[in-house]
């Protein structure tokens, strides 16, 4: 039992010692999934996909030409090219707005991933990213497609989310990932303050 509880104590000792391992892990994380998801704002299909969040939201909805739900009919399926579809599109500012957006994106990413060297970059960029998420959250309230609708099958509305309901709701994880990068980064100016 001695043996037992010794083994038990080193395994706390090593997993309370990779703190900062985890915080940093937390950081490439961030980097990865913004930059990843930032770059396929310049693909047509996914700036295509993002209209119905954008387009419904009261935050976001003036940087497009269009009105929702206007954009109901010009939805186009993940790959497919529709030309007149397309040109709506281009008259919406769909895509103008979507690069934008994956360079807000992106940006966020690499200055939360640098709070692994600059403490002050990374809690500019942890902050951008709490709000950022609490905007993506935000499309829960705001965007109808994310709720399964009434189709005759009984099975409809909250809880049950769509599949775009399903990728709004992962930036809850990425929303506590970033409080706890910004308080890492709090932490270490601070400490650099007070060794001042």
């Amino acid at each position: 039992m001695a043996r037992l509880n010794s083994l038990f104590t080193a395994f706390l000792t090593i997993a309370a010692s990779t703190q900062k391992l985890g915080i940093n892990l937390i950081r490439v994380a961030i980097l990865v999934i913004f930059v990843w998801i930032g770059g396929l704002k310049f693909w047509n299909y996914e700036a295509e996909g993002i209209v119905p969040f954008v387009a419904n939201s009261p935050f976001m909805s003036f940087f497009y030409t269009k009105s929702a739900p206007e954009y109901k009919e010009y939805k186009l399926k993940e790959g497919e090219f529709d030309e007149a579809k397309h040109q709506w599109h281009e008259e919406n500012n769909t895509y103008g707005f979507s690069h934008g957006l994956g360079i807000l994106i992106m940006t966020i990413g690499i200055l939360t991933f640098l709070g692994i060297f600059s403490p002050k970059i990374g809690l500019i960029g942890a902050g951008l990213a709490i709000i950022m998420t609490l905007g993506t959250l935000s499309f829960l309230v705001t965007t109808p497609e994310v709720w399964v609708p009434d189709l005759g099958s009984g099975e409809h509305g909250f809880p049950l989310l769509t599949g775009a309901g399903r990728l709004v709701i992962k930036d809850v994880a990425i929303l506590a990932g970033a409080l706890v990068v910004l308080s890492d980064s709090a932490r270490s100016i601070l400490k650099q303050q007070n060794k001042g």
